[in-house]
């Protein structure tokens, strides 16, 4: 390599020395609250000062797969003004950790194929890609990065970038972004409780610069995310009053990384006995009559509406549950456990001496969405039987079915009919005011 990038902000948002900097980020790894292990190709990760945000970046970065050959930064430019994307002409970034040779091919078809510009001077003072390069030295050997600074631009470039390249899965792609800027605290985690919801639930029209500084990546990552049906699962929040005790004006910080699928699959397939033993453990602590603290992965954080279901012997015990996710998953989980147990009207409240022979179900919803009909043929058409939990509803009447209720209402219209009148309706009610909706669920069984 001839022409090496030297380190910007050693000993400003990092420190320069080579044993004290792997000692930090050994330390990361040892005070790491993240509960779960998943090899992504793409997260979003913050840049303040390691000593600020370092823990958030280094749990997203270490969620990316191991066996990536080349890792992609994009980051905002804080110093230097332009338009479009840049990239440096340095064959290598160095740090106290070493030197990170730059992909200087894909460099090359970036400016050919995206209108990448070389603007080393954009670069020179720049943190928001150096920070993150101690972290990824220390957790990939011999990979190489590709960074990019963003200026003005539009978001839909960095999403057909990221669409490009990660056609081959020895690319990943490390989003740079702090959230809110100089709130009070209390203001700052309410704005960056919005931005998150944003972003986990891919609603980001009118995403600003305010809520992200690195926004134009960001939401690039998450039109990727949406194109692709993919979802961004929270790893952690949180702002520097964590480190400098100082609420008055904090900066904010997030780490999410992209799974290949749906939110609700990624926590039957990752978290379904987490699932199950928060049921029961929050059910025994009422019991108890105990405070219970609870530590969770951050993704029940997100907005979620689940039904939780107990039962007896095989017979039902208690069912409760939303329809529309409207608070953060685990309240509604843990809320919905104990309406099940003590609060369904049809039963009873669960006894202590019961509790050894209760077995939990969690189903996880879906958003509604409604079936557009005229008649109720066209209503029969377009639900599917074994896959379709339907909500109908007429002015005040309202009911739910699950679609683990077609094991025991097989037919259609007997399923309809049997809902109508779990609502209080006539069985062959309908009117111009009859809406229905359908939704699906992921159905988490305890073994």
């Amino acid at each position: 390599m001839n022409k090496i990038k030297e380190p910007s902000v050693a000993n400003t948002f990092y420190t320069g020395n080579v044993e004290d900097l792997k000692l930090h980020i050994e330390n990361f790894k040892e005070t790491s609250k993240n509960l779960y292990r998943y090899a992504t190709r793409a997260v979003i990760v913050p840049h303040a000062g390691l000593v600020y945000s370092g823990r958030l970046a280094y749990e997203g970065i270490s969620q990316i797969d191991k066996n990536v050959k080349n890792i992609f930064i994009f980051a905002p430019s804080h110093r230097v003004g332009f338009d479009g994307i840049a990239i440096s002409s340095y064959d290598g970034w160095k740090t106290p950790l070493g030197v990170s040779e730059v992909n200087f091919d894909i460099c090359k078809e970036l400016s050919e194929k995206f209108g990448a510009n070389i603007n080393d001077e954009a670069m020179t003072a720049e943190h928001s890609i150096e920070v993150e390069l101690p972290i990824i030295q220390s957790l990939f050997e011999g990979v190489k990065i590709v960074p990019v600074l963003i200026g003005k631009e539009d978001p839909v470039k960095i999403m057909e970038i990221i669409e490009y390249y990660y056609k081959n899965s020895e690319n990943a792609f490390v989003i740079s972004s702090d959230l809110s800027h100089f709130l009070s605290d209390e203001k700052a985690k309410a704005t960056d409780k919005i931005t998150a919801q944003m972003i986990e639930t891919g609603n980001i029209a009118g995403f600003k610069y305010e809520q992200a500084c690195g926004a134009v990546g960001v939401t690039g990552l998450v039109a990727f995310a949406n194109k692709n049906k993919f979802s961004m699962i929270r790893i952690d929040l949180a702002n520097s009053s964590e480190i400098t005790e100082d609420t008055s004006r904090v900066v904010g910080y997030g780490c999410w990384f992209l799974y290949e699928g749906n939110k609700n699959d990624f926590i039957a397939k990752y978290h379904a006995g987490f699932t199950i033993d928060i049921c029961k453990l929050i059910i025994r602590s009422e019991f108890d009559e105990k405070p219970m603290s609870i530590i969770y992965p951050q993704v029940f954080d997100q907005p979620g509406a689940c039904f939780v279901t107990i039962e007896k012997n095989g017979h039902l015990r208690g069912c409760i549950g939303s329809i529309v996710a409207y608070r953060a998953l685990i309240t509604d989980l843990v809320e919905h456990a104990k309406d099940a147990a003590f609060k369904d009207t049809r039963f009873s409240p669960v006894k202590e001496e019961e509790l050894p022979d209760l077995k939990f179900s969690v189903s996880i919803l879906t958003d509604p969405k409604k079936i557009v009909f005229e008649n109720e043929d066209q209503l029969m058409e377009k639900i599917v039987p074994n896959e379709d939990g339907i909500i109908i509803r007429d002015g005040d009447l309202q009911a739910v079915y699950l679609p683990s209720v077609w094991a025991e209402i097989p037919d259609k219209k007997e399923f309809i009919k049997s809902l109508k009148l779990k609502a209080g309706m006539e069985e062959n009610h309908f009117s111009d005011t009859f809406e229905a909706f359908k939704f699906h669920t992921i159905y988490i069984k305890e073994k």
